[in-house]
């Protein structure tokens, strides 16, 4: 071999070297960024429950999310800058998430928001949405632990604004629209959504018009298109296509986002999202509809209800007993 077709060669491997170092160099400038981004933020939104001991009442100890199985309460409230109601909003979506370390599983419950039961901060049954409206996220945490015998151990709550921005950080979701809707945009400009039937991609505002509306069917099917919703947006997230705009979807989050978890505890839950036999599956709670003085109700069965307590405490690896101090209301 000639003299000059090494030097070709040998050129050709050292351009290769360094385009490939300048990537992991880009690639490591990118991910500290990310890093020192995402710690800013998260520590900013943080946000402490009133409750003694930083823990959940229904836990004898704290937990630790690198080595447990915990629970996270997602809160959607229906606010924005447009809305502005603050702390007296109302959940809009209550999706309680099961973590279970062992299986690499995630288990998915709505709670219908219409659903009726007891909320200790007023001390009467009522709509649970209602529960954020009187005392927060500590109201809806309690509420939900009363209702289910399972622990809260986080939540996060989200607005409008942060779920809308998030998906178009992402650039969209791609998702199979039941049916056609017609609804109004987060900013409660009426019929500015038009969606027709069909798997498409939808950006941020119709995304949350499909997961909000309540016109055409009822409000369990409403929870389950919630779930899927953040399915595909989990599943976007974590897509290798989606990496670079990460900082986009963190910077989305920002102002718009509360939790008591902390960037320790945020960065415990990455294994699961690095899992390739990461399990996902969503239950439901089964009831019916009716009206109770006037108000319409969602009134969960008291058997399906015992169910997914035990279900939701078997997967946390808690006794599936019921607490004998916790009633059914």
């Amino acid at each position: 071999m000639s003299r000059k077709k090494l030097t070709n060669k040998k050129k050709l491997l050292i351009n290769g070297s360094i385009f490939i170092a300048i990537l992991l160099l880009i690639g490591g400038i990118y991910v500290s960024n990310l890093y020192t981004k995402t710690k800013n933020i998260v520590n900013e939104s943080h946000e402490k429950l009133e409750r003694d001991e930083d823990k959940s009442n229904l836990r004898a100890e704290k937990v630790d999310p690198l080595q447990d199985n915990v629970s996270v309460l997602f809160l959607g409230v229906d606010t924005s800058e447009h809305r502005n109601y603050g702390e007296k909003s109302r959940t809009d979506a209550i999706i309680l998430a099961t973590f279970n370390k062992q299986k690499s599983s995630v288990k998915l419950l709505s709670i219908p928001r219409d659903t009726l039961v007891y909320v200790p901060e007023v001390g009467y049954n009522t709509k649970i949405n209602h529960a954020h409206f009187h005392g927060g996220p500590d109201a809806t945490v309690e509420t939900v632990e009363e209702f289910l015998n399972v622990p809260v151990d986080y939540f996060v709550r989200m607005n409008f604004e942060a779920f809308v921005q998030v998906v178009d950080a992402l650039g969209g979701i791609m998702f199979d629209v039941p049916y056609e809707i017609v609804e109004s945009n987060s900013q409660d400009q009426k019929n500015t959504i038009h969606l027709l039937p069909g798997y498409q991609e939808l950006d941020g505002e119709e995304a949350l018009a499909l997961a909000r509306t309540r016109k055409y069917d009822s409000d369990v099917d409403r929870g389950k298109r919630q779930q899927e919703i953040i399915k595909a947006i989990a599943g976007k997230a974590t897509s290798m296509g989606s990496v670079f705009k990460l900082g986009n979807v963190i910077e989305a989050i920002g102002d718009n986002m509360k939790t008591n978890l902390s960037f320790d505890d945020m960065k415990s839950f990455l294994s699961y999202g690095l899992a390739e036999d990461i399990s996902l599956e969503t239950i439901q709670l089964e009831g019916k509809g009716g009206y109770i003085q006037g108000g319409w109700y969602y009134i969960i069965d008291e058997e399906s209800q015992l169910q997914v307590q035990k279900e939701l405490r078997t997967h946390l690896n808690l006794s599936p007993t019921a607490n004998p101090q916790l009633t059914i209301n």
